[in-house]
């Protein structure tokens, strides 16, 4: 099947007005890239992470009236440089594959599209996660979910009770099930990060025994051996009284989201806390993991 790509560029507030016009102009898909070459931060909870400068990636039909897609989009921001783009007959979840590769994390676990060709294999020798193609965030490519998922891949949280708080699409809660974890309690302030995360739980054959979501408001549950908090530095600090308290005495706290030069801002505030370990890092990213003792 053959599509068109509509994309432009735009300042980040505008996206969200941008993303509802093409979808009601019919696009297939939406999405956002880096306008400018700049880090793509984690996002607060319940928000999606994006760039100062945006570029938006509209998927339409090849059927599609090209003239009343540049009219109507021109009228609402006249002055864009517009790029359309047909694209040839191919499978979209193919292509996703191929950017989409299999990713080891620590020994023996792995994250995969469910529909790779390799995830049977891999099944047979290592514990796989799988996400659904067209996945934005939260596939494990970012530096810092790559960083939760293979702390928890080397500490495995065997028959712990877990919480994942600004849970995305539950990659965390997810991988901490798969690894050993008996419950995980997922928790965003976006619904739609909630029925993200339902869905890949099913897809990765966990019930609503195993995780179960909430709204910051309305999670009431039991204290976690196991806390993870992969968001911006900023939520990190206002959260800490709410999340110490949500992590059991001698249980770990596992805070990502932030770039290194944000850690001792971070730290400064949980340390009255938790006992933390030396920084890790990946390029100018941070884990930061503690154990409570107060």
């Amino acid at each position: 099947m053959s599509f068109v790509e509509i994309s432009f560029e735009v300042e980040e507030k505008a996206t969200s007005s941008c993303s509802e016009l093409l979808e009601n102009l019919g696009a297939l898909a939406v999405s956002y890239f880096d306008g400018a070459n700049e880090p793509l931060l984690e996002p607060k909870p319940g928000t999606t992470p994006l760039w100062n400068k945006v570029k938006i990636v509209g998927l339409f039909d090849k059927e599609a009236d090209l003239n009343h897609l540049r009219k109507t989009i021109f009228a609402f921001l006249p002055d864009l440089s517009l790029q359309v783009t047909t694209l040839p007959d191919q499978e979209w979840t193919r292509v996703w594959l191929e950017h989409f590769k299999p990713m080891p994390f620590g020994q023996g676990f792995w994250v995969a599209p469910h529909e790779h060709p390799d995830c049977a294999l891999l099944e047979k020798e290592a514990i796989v996660l799988k996400l659904d193609p067209g996945l934005a965030f939260g596939t494990g490519t970012h530096p810092t979910t790559a960083l939760c998922l293979e702390w928890l891949s080397n500490h495995r949280p065997l028959n712990q009770r877990v919480i994942d708080y600004g849970c995305g699409s539950g990659i965390l809660g997810i991988g901490a099930l798969l690894l050993g974890a008996h419950q995980v309690d997922a928790i965003d302030y976006d619904p739609q990060a909630l029925i993200s995360t339902r869905d890949n739980a099913i897809r990765n054959g966990l019930s609503d025994a195993q995780i179960a979501v909430f709204t910051p408001e309305a999670f009431q549950g039991q204290t976690a051996q196991t806390v993870l908090a992969n968001i911006l530095a900023e939520p990190l600090i206002e959260l800490a009284p709410r999340l110490r308290l949500l992590t059991n005495m001698g249980g770990h706290i596992v805070l990502s989201g932030l770039l290194t030069n944000q850690s001792e801002a971070v730290l400064a505030v949980y340390r009255e806390w938790f006992d933390f370990e030396p920084v890790k890092s990946i390029e100018e990213w941070a884990l930061l993991v503690g154990k409570r003792i107060a």
